[in-house]
């Protein structure tokens, strides 16, 4: 596969972009690439573009679009990550490797045993470096939709605000006090929004595992194991993608 570079505006055949300068520092310094170098570049908003190297620089890398490839790399599962915050390295592994793995969209939420504590402003600039990382991993695994990540709230929050949708949706959470699996559940119908809720390095409180059922989760217990929270997050969605997704 060749080189891929995410690029944030519009894009059509016969342009010419220049990448940014982080971009453009990986063409030139770290992949080493040359006038003439075939790359591929994308939106996130479908489909991706084929290019060639223009002019490469220190400072300034450019590619003239030649053709559009509507090819799509999405799981047919639309999954939502609600995920307890923990220690910044694991935040950020499970946030690429879920990209990887096709999730659609992540939560991060506080909950009472979150080690993790953020001020507005922290939170503000964890959310742009997320957006990041995940970037990097559309352009790493060839999807061509960019997952979207919202603002960490508290459970209690992001419980009350959740919208009602038209799509039918099933509530999943990983609790130590699961009693289901997986394979125990029917393949859901398509379009289907599955939302998996996996706590922090010290579990969902008593009251915490309680309202979550209330508010219409299922428990789930992923094998007889007691996982950390990134082990759990990803095998349980790699467990969703080999049951019912692309796997």
């Amino acid at each position: 596969m060749s080189p891929r570079f995410y690029h944030a505006d519009d894009i059509f055949v016969g342009q010419t972009i220049e990448l940014n300068l982080a971009a453009g520092h990986h063409a030139s310094r770290v992949l080493r690439l040359k006038i003439g170098d075939l790359v591929i570049v994308f939106n996130g908003r479908g489909g991706e573009f084929q290019a060639h190297i223009k002019n490469i620089r220190k400072t300034s890398t450019t590619l003239i679009v030649d053709r559009f490839d509507g090819i799509e790399r999405e799981s047919p599962l639309i999954i939502t990550l609600t995920q307890a915050l923990c220690a910044n390295d694991r935040m950020d592994w499970i946030i690429q490797k879920s990209v990887e793995l096709g999730i659609t969209r992540i939560q991060p939420i506080i909950t009472t045993r979150s080690i993790v504590r953020l001020s507005d402003e922290r939170a503000a600039k964890r959310l742009e470096h997320w957006q990041k990382i995940i970037i990097s991993a559309c352009e790493q695994c060839g999807r061509n939709r960019i997952p979207t990540i919202a603002l960490p709230h508290s459970l209690i929050d992001w419980l009350s605000a959740r919208e009602s949708d038209t799509l039918q949706q099933r509530y999943f959470m990983l609790s130590i006090n699961g009693s289901h699996s997986l394979k125990n559940f029917p393949p859901p119908p398509a379009d289907t929004q599955l939302t998996l809720a996996v706590g922090p390095e010290g579990g969902w409180t008593a009251d915490e595992d309680i309202i979550l059922q209330q508010a219409g989760f299922t428990t789930l217990r992923a094998g007889r194991r007691i996982m950390r929270t990134e082990t759990a997050a990803l095998a349980t969605i790699a467990a969703l993608q080999a049951y019912w997704g692309d796997f």
